[in-house]
């Protein structure tokens, strides 16, 4: 997919990466929250590619509030 077409999608969007996550990498999240109008991204330190079972209280916290907006 062309990061152009990236500003086409509309709905809110949440990217959770860990720090060390090399399965998907965090620039990943970062190239999504730019390029998407509804985009938020958290980074999780030390986590790797399961960073929502490393860090699940902050984890539901962030999704949350996400889902609140």
């Amino acid at each position: 997919m062309r990061y152009a077409t990236l500003e086409g999608i509309k709905q809110p969007v949440l990217a959770i990466n860990g720090s060390n996550d090399i399965i998907i990498p965090k620039i990943n999240s970062f190239i999504l929250r730019q390029s998407l109008p509804n985009a938020q991204s958290s980074v999780y330190p030390d986590a790797d590619h399961g960073s929502q079972y490393q860090y699940p209280g902050l984890f539901v916290d962030h999704v949350v509030l996400f889902l609140k907006e």
